[in-house]
């Protein structure tokens, strides 16, 4: 490993005493050198004074004391403002590179605070403390970056979810009360679709708002694996003979029990064999399968659907996150239910991930939970 690379490893703590080491190296040298070239020669100057001015050509013991005292003083007294000005020079270039890196942080904090999230911080190289600040400040700055863009892609998938049925049950009031349209069953039959949507809607904010807050209470029990994923099939089975799309359920023998809330492992199970229902075109395949892992289970469904593009899999969990904003919005969907799942797979202390080998190909999503104890 060359210099360099030792160097730049080194914290920020080992700098400063290095610094520390080397400025009093500094001082001790410079007061040496000095000492050494100004010392003699001032003692020679007095001592010459003190020889001229002797009585009777004889000098006397105090003379000889007198000189090299004088001479010692004045060579140290300059070899320390030497080295003091050559240590204060020290410490303020020190100071320079910690006070010019904090300045930088500063700056790109204060930035960020005003809504200017592509700002980001160069390695300062004060330090590995340094670094891993600026790493970490770079690291979420690019988060808020996509929050921020989440936010607003949120905002307008809200809106346009709000508007659609808002104008139809509109429109349908204005034409009731002008007498251009009747209340036919099909037009109460509307309505009342309209206003599921919206309750629906309502029901997965305050869903995935709760939790992402921590408020969802879990009452964890001991489960079969086998149980969880047949209660799902059943819960789901109507709607699979209606979209023409076949619902397998494959267990593995032996399974361990999983220690999950029984209400809502059945939400995240459910949530999932929604969006791969919604996404399977008829005569395709949706299978929920158990399996054993490390230290636990996996619970997979998988289905035989549209697939997901590598460039979204990262954000499929992300709230309002849509890899087709057209095909979800004529589903149905509202784009929370994949993040409803993240935050209650994590609250049980499992995992979820999503995978796809491209667009066409299918999709899997494998939640993965701890044995129980």
């Amino acid at each position: 490993m060359n210099e360099s690379g030792w160097w730049r490893r080194r914290g920020l703590a080992t700098r400063l005493m290095l610094a520390f080491v080397a400025v009093i190296a500094v001082t001790g040298i410079t007061v040496w050198l000095v000492a050494r070239g100004v010392g003699p020669v001032v003692f020679e100057r007095r001592m010459m004074g003190t020889v001229r001015g002797a009585v009777m050509g004889r000098m006397m013991d105090e003379d000889v004391v007198e000189a090299f005292r004088a001479s010692s003083g004045m060579a140290l007294g300059v070899a320390l403002v030497v080295a003091g000005a050559l240590a204060v020079v020290l410490s303020v270039v020190l100071a320079r590179r910690v006070g010019g890196s904090l300045a930088t942080l500063k700056d790109a904090a204060h930035r960020v605070s005003g809504g200017d999230f592509a700002a980001r911080v160069t390695s300062p190289g004060m330090g590995r403390e340094f670094d891993d600040l600026a790493e970490s400040f770079n690291r979420m700055a690019q988060q808020l970056d996509e929050s921020e863009r989440l936010r607003q892609r949120m905002i307008g998938d809200v809106a346009h979810e709000l508007r659609t049925p808002v104008a139809t049950i509109t429109g349908y009031l204005e034409a009731l009360e002008d007498g251009v349209a009747e209340l036919t069953p099909e037009t109460v039959a509307m309505l009342r679709a309209q206003g599921a949507r919206l309750t629906r809607l309502t029901e997965d904010l305050s869903a995935v708002s709760r939790a992402e807050s921590g408020a969802t209470r879990l009452t964890p029990v001991p489960s079969a694996p086998a149980d969880v994923l047949a209660q799902a099939r059943l819960a789901a089975q109507d709607r699979a003979a209606e979209a023409d799309v076949r619902l397998m359920l494959e267990v593995e023998q032996g399974l361990p029990l999983v220690s999950v809330d029984p209400e809502r492992m059945a939400q995240v199970v459910g949530n999932l064999v929604d969006n791969a229902l919604r996404h399977t075109p008829a005569g395709g395949t949706v299978t929920l399968r158990a399996r054993r892992a490390a230290g636990g289970v996996e619970l997979v469904v998988a289905d035989t659907g549209a697939g997901i593009a590598p460039e979204h899999l990262p954000h499929v969990f992300e709230r309002f996150y849509r890899a087709d904003t057209a095909r979800d919005r004529a589903g149905g969907g509202s784009g929370v239910g994949l993040a409803i799942v993240a935050r209650l797979v994590a609250a049980h202390g499992g995992t979820v991930a999503a995978h796809s080998a491209g667009l066409g190909l299918g999709s899997t999503f494998t939640v993965t939970l701890p044995a129980a104890p």
